[in-house]
C-alpha cells in the first residue's frame, strides 16, 4: 500500500497523472528513511533537510506539514503494511503537484506520496568478508554548489554511473565535481582516514548534505584524538589513506576495500559503527 496524500492506495491505484512535476521536470525531493520497530532513525535531521531543501527550491511549504504530521503519515504507511514492529525502508517523496511548464503554474500545489518495505537488519553492521571495489566515474561531473546537495529527483549522474559501475564490476564509483575533486559514492558521503586525520568533502563542494555524514562528523567530534576536516580530496589523496568508507542512512558504514590497486583497511570503521549503533540505543 501507498500513501498518496494521505490515502492509502494499492500500488495499482497510486499511478501519478502524466502531469506531475516530479515526474516531467525532476521537480521533486526525497527521504530516505529507516525505520525499526517505529521508530524513524534521525527523523529531525531528516525533517529539517527536507524543508530547508523546499526553501531552496521555492517550494510553498504546506501548514500542516510539521514533523509530528508527516511522521504519523510514515507510521500510518507503515502500519497498513504490516512494518510498524519490523525493520523498514521508506521513501518520503515530495513533489510541487501539476501544472505549468519550466514556471510552475500559480495554482500548483505541493503533494506528498510515502512507500515503504521492509529491510533486513536492525541496526548497523560491517561486513569484514566480502570486497567492496570502487574507481572514480569520470563520464560526467558535478557542479559544486548547494543545489548539487540536494536529494532531489534530478539523478542522472547517479543512474548512469550505477549503470557504469555493474558493466565494469565495480561495487561503487566515486563522483568528482568539474573542479576534479572528490565528491562522494553515487550512494553516499565519503570519509577518507590517514592516521589520526579524518577528511570528508565539504558541502560547498557539491556533496551531499548527508544525514548520515552529520551523525558520524558529531560522533568523530567528540574523539579529542582526532582531527576531523570538512575538506576538498584530491583523487590523489585516494592512493594514501589508510581507509575510505561511504555513509547512508540505510547501511550506516560501508568501508572500500579496493580503488585501483590500493587496498584498505576497516579497523577504525568498526570502531566507529559500534559507537553509532550506542549512540542510536541512547536515543
Amino acid at each position: 500500500m501507498v500513501n498518496f496524500n494521505g490515502k492509502l492506495l494499492t500500488q495499482s491505484d497510486s499511478k501519478l497523472n502524466i502531469e506531475n512535476r516530479g515526474y516531467k521536470y525532476g521537480d521533486a525531493l526525497f527521504e530516505t528513511l529507516k525505520v525499526v520497530n517505529g521508530k524513524i532513525f534521525f527523523w529531525e535531521d531528516h525533517y529539517f533537510r527536507l524543508m530547508a531543501s523546499m526553501r531552496i527550491l521555492r517550494m510553498d511549504i504546506p501548514m500542516n506539514f510539521t514533523m509530528e504530521f508527516l511522521e504519523a503519515e510514515i507510521l500510518k504507511t507503515l502500519e497498513v503494511n504490516e512494518l510498524l514492529n519490523a525493520s523498514a525502508r521508506v521513501r518520503l517523496n515530495v513533489d510541487r503537484g501539476e501544472g505549468g511548464k519550466y514556471l510552475p503554474s500559480t495554482d500548483t500545489i505541493v503533494s506528498y506520496n510515502i512507500i515503504a518495505e521492509s529491510h533486513d537488519n536492525p541496526f548497523y553492521t560491517i561486513d569484514t568478508v566480502s570486497t567492496y571495489v570502487v574507481d572514480l566515474y569520470k563520464d560526467y561531473y558535478m557542479a559544486p554548489g548547494l543545489l548539487s546537495g540536494l536529494k532531489s529527483n534530478n539523478k542522472a549522474i547517479q543512474v548512469i554511473g550505477s549503470i557504469y559501475a555493474k558493466e565494469n564490476d565495480l561495487d561503487n564509483c566515486l563522483v568528482l565535481n568539474t573542479n576534479k575533486s572528490v565528491l562522494e559514492a553515487l550512494n553516499g558521503n565519503l570519509f577518507l582516514v590517514k592516521g589520526d586525520k579524518i577528511k570528508t568533502p565539504p558541502l560547498e563542494d557539491g556533496c551531499l548534505k548527508g544525514v548520515m555524514r552529520k551523525q558520524i562528523l558529531e560522533i568523530l567530534a567528540k574523539d579529542v584524538n582526532l582531527f576531523v576536516e570538512e575538506a576538498s580530496i584530491s583523487p590523489f589523496e585516494l592512493q594514501k589513506a589508510d581507509e575510505l568508507f561511504i555513509t547512508n542512512v540505510i547501511k550506516g558504514i560501508v568501508p572500500i576495500t579496493q580503488y585501483r590497486k590500493k587496498r584498505y583497511d576497516n579497523d577504525f570503521a568498526q570502531k566507529v559503527v559500534g559507537k553509532l549503533n550506542a549512540k542510536l540505543r541512547l536515543v
